[in-house]
């Protein structure tokens, strides 16, 4: 496990030449670079130490120009080394650099006055007081002042002490961006091609050990690559732990792999173009900025208006930061905002939540919910994490489980029992369609995931003995169906006789013709015999499946229009709309722009009113 060190300081001050002096590696690895005597691109250096243990540095670019380079080193490192030259003194870019190393809340680091040859010693121990006041309004205040003469070596000794010191003051707290998870993350800084082998990619590798072979998610685009072979320091191994590492990749060509995607094991890794997040400082509603996280960026807007608009306990400010493409992130990833004008320019923040509630369950969104997810994401407790964030958004999907807040699921029972008070016989599917309908006015979810949670909380009440269930039927405990007297039961074979065309009467029309009564028609529904649509349109169960089949065999052909449904049925588009957002909704059927196709539960059209 290596501690990875971020260089900092103004262009010309000597960050490059002290990393040679210290590792003996030339971080300029760029032709241009080398030419022009500056840093362009991210370099990358090593160094081992006496004890064994090695340090890997980022020598990051010192131009104004070049801010953004700068940023994909930073953005994945532990601690940072502050160069600055004594003949030159702190500088605009010095001062930048420890803005943005204060935003992505890197407290751990060392400063180094260099060029003490060239300046004497008097001058240099100037210019250290300097440094050390601007250090004190960072989060960098306390770092140790070093001056040293790279091409003298004086002071040098002091500086690889100072640097042990480092290394051990981080992996005591694991501070900085990654702490262990047990589960791999990689950031890419780098791809390209060896012939021969295929694609290979550069980062900084956190959390948890990656060994030769294992399988790893793509993100964005969530594609599955191997790792097929793994280098640290220019050298083959079977096990890379925490730090850089190059990853010779089998599943994925190099032009599919850029600068900012990431390479992880984490379920907690997705991609997103919508963040809530904190800010360390209030920005005005509307603000565009640049946004950069690891080593992406892109283009965003911050939301700062309505429920997006809240002040928290630690002095923080919550907003939503809408992204102009997808990023790979996870809660608690720290990320800056650069605004190219105005002021606060550098804005640090960190995130919350990498899909934000939408709809009806943004109301939920309280500044104690908020800061309850944010001390969790603190804590680094993923079980914390997941119970805040579903007491945020009131409900959590995840696969086929529907998880819901105490306060909703308690809400969702009362609602459930007060059904039958009037009613205390009902068909399972009336229930649910009712429950699930009054579940979705709470909190956002999709019909299916509400109909699950429904029949969650049902399955929980029967388990308690507060209802009983019979086949299709829930009751109140002791309460029994009443027979169809032979009148009733004739009233409801007609109804359901008259529903069995591809355009019924509506239903109170088909039950007035021939005198069933409502009793009749729960009846029907709760023997399946029926399939309600609407409240007033409904269909017998056996002609509903047909025209279930019918649209799902058009569908599967060609994407199935409303016209093209009408015509094969020979029935009006008030129908086919019904029909069709039902199946859309029962997810047989799939929306898209070009019509409807066949759903992930298409298997199931057969099952409809059984």
């Amino acid at each position: 496990m290596t501690v990875v060190i971020g260089t900092a300081g103004h262009i010309d001050h000597g960050k490059t030449t002290l990393l040679r002096a210290l590792t003996g590696i030339d971080a300029d690895r760029l032709p241009e670079e080398q030419r022009r005597g500056m840093t362009i691109d991210v370099g990358y250096a090593h160094l081992t130490l006496p004890d064994g243990t090695e340090l890997d540095f980022v020598d990051v670019p010192g131009h104004d120009r070049l801010v953004g380079n700068m940023l994909v080193g930073a953005g994945e490192i532990d601690a940072a080394l502050l160069v600055v030259a004594a003949d030159d003194g702190p500088r605009p870019q010095t001062s930048e650099h420890l803005e943005l190393l204060d935003a992505l809340a890197i407290d751990v680091g060392v400063a180094v006055v260099t060029k003490a040859d060239l300046a004497g010693l008097e001058r240099a121990r100037e210019v250290a007081g300097d440094v050390a006041r601007l250090l004190a309004g960072t989060s960098l205040r306390g770092s140790p002042v070093l001056v040293v003469s790279a091409t003298e070596g004086d002071g040098m000794s002091q500086l690889r002490r100072a640097l042990v010191e480092l290394r051990d003051h981080v992996l005591a707290g694991q501070t900085g961006v990654g702490a262990s998870s047990g589960r791999s993350r990689i950031a890419i800084d780098r791809s390209f091609t060896i012939k021969g082998r295929g694609a290979v990619v550069t980062g900084t590798l956190r959390g948890g050990p990656l060994v030769r072979g294992a399988t790893l998610r793509l993100v964005p685009g969530d594609r599955e690559v191997r790792a097929r072979e793994l280098q640290v320091h220019n050298a083959t191994v079977e096990r890379a732990e925490r730090g850089r590492v190059a990853i010779n990749l089998a599943g994925v060509d190099a032009s599919d792999l850029h600068r900012g995607m990431v390479l992880t094991d984490d379920p907690a890794v997705g991609s997103s173009d919508r963040l809530l997040v904190g800010l360390a400082r209030r920005v005005p509603d509307r603000t565009r900025a640049r946004v950069h996280l690891g080593t992406a960026a892109a283009d965003g807007g911050v939301s700062r208006s309505g429920r997006d608009a809240i002040d928290l306990a630690d002095r923080s400010v919550a907003a939503v930061v809408r992204l102009s493409e997808p990023l790979a992130v996870a809660p608690g990833d720290r990320f800056l905002l650069r605004r190219s004008s105005g002021g606060d320019q550098v804005v640090g923040g960190i995130v919350f939540d990498s899909s934000p509630a939408r709809g009806i369950s943004r109301r939920r969104q309280t500044a104690e919910r908020l800061s309850a997810l944010a001390q969790a994401i603190d804590r680094a407790d993923p079980a914390a994490i997941a119970a805040a964030r579903c007491e945020l958004h009131g409900a959590v999907v995840s696969g086929a489980l529907v998880e819901l807040a105490a306060d909703v699921a308690e809400q969702l029972d009362r609602d459930l029992l007060a059904t039958f008070e009037a009613a205390p016989v009902q068909a399972l599917p009336t229930v649910r369609s009712s429950a699930a309908r009054s579940l979705r006015r709470r909190v956002t979810v999709n019909p299916d995931a509400a109909a699950r949670a429904v029949t969650d909380r049902l399955d929980r009440l029967v388990a308690r003995g507060q209802l009983e269930r019979d086949g299709r039927e829930i009751r109140l405990p002791g309460s029994r169906p009443t027979e169809a007297d032979a009148s009733v039961a004739a009233a409801m074979d007609l109804v359901e006789r008259a529903l069995a065309v591809p355009a019924p009467p509506s239903l109170a029309a088909a039950a007035r013709a021939v005198g069933c009564p409502p009793s009749g028609l729960r009846e029907l529904e709760r023997a399946g015999r029926i399939v309600l649509l609407e409240p007033d349109l409904g269909y017998a169960s056996t002609a509903y499946r047909d025209l279930a089949g019918r649209a799902l065999a058009l569908a599967a052909s060609e994407p199935l229009t409303p016209a093209a449904f009408r015509d094969a049925t020979g029935t009006t588009r008030r129908y086919v709309m019904a029909i069709l957002e039902d199946l859309n909704r029962r997810e047989i059927l799939r929306r898209t722009d070009a019509g409807h196709v066949p759903g992930p539960r298409a298997g199931t059209a057969a099952e409809i009113g059984r």
